[in-house]
């Protein structure tokens, strides 16, 4: 405070200047920091939302019928191409409806390995080793059971909402 000087209109002025340029250089700091501190908070929920839509994608993939039985053909397309020429040798009728089937089986195996690959790339770590285990099985030619993926998703997704955990006196029929 000694050396604001009050004397003279010049001095006056000089010393309001001096505090307004002073003033003005804190708020502009304050600003940009400020500025940078929200872009970083809107990129991490980008992220945080993108990593959710996925998840919740891969879990109407996994979990989008309750008959609880997830029966994926491991055949790959050209397993198939030369089921198709026995089919067609042997029983011309019906052999598009099979065909159709096949391909049927063969987009639902593909849209399950999608939607482990995206939980491998993007789960928890329980999850993450339940989507490594289906994949397991599934590379083996077994049936995959993901009933505890599916609970796992569900309960991660609602914890990430901010939803109340499903009640455990609800019985929800089993996913998959």
């Amino acid at each position: 405070m000694r050396n604001l000087d009050f004397t003279s209109w010049p001095a006056l002025l000089s010393t309001l200047l001096g505090l307004s340029v002073i003033t003005l250089i804190g708020v502009g700091i304050r600003l940009l920091a400020m500025q940078t501190i929200q872009q970083r908070r809107e990129r991490e929920n980008r992220q945080v939302n993108e990593r959710l839509r996925t998840l919740i994608a891969a879990y109407k993939t996994l979990g989008g019928s309750f008959t609880g039985e997830l029966a994926v053909d491991p055949a790959h397309l050209r397993d198939l191409k030369g089921d198709a020429g026995d089919v067609t040798e042997h029983a011309p009728k019906g052999s598009a409806a099979r065909a159709s089937r096949s391909d049927r089986s063969r987009r639902i195996r593909d849209a399950v390995e999608a939607a482990l690959s995206d939980i491998i790339l993007l789960g928890t770590e329980d999850q993450v080793r339940l989507a490594a285990a289906a994949a397991a099985e599934l590379a083996a030619g077994r049936p995959v059971e993901t009933a505890a993926l599916v609970i796992s998703l569900r309960d991660f997704i609602r914890q990430v909402l901010d939803l109340q955990p499903v009640p455990p006196e609800l019985a929800i029929p089993k996913q998959g």
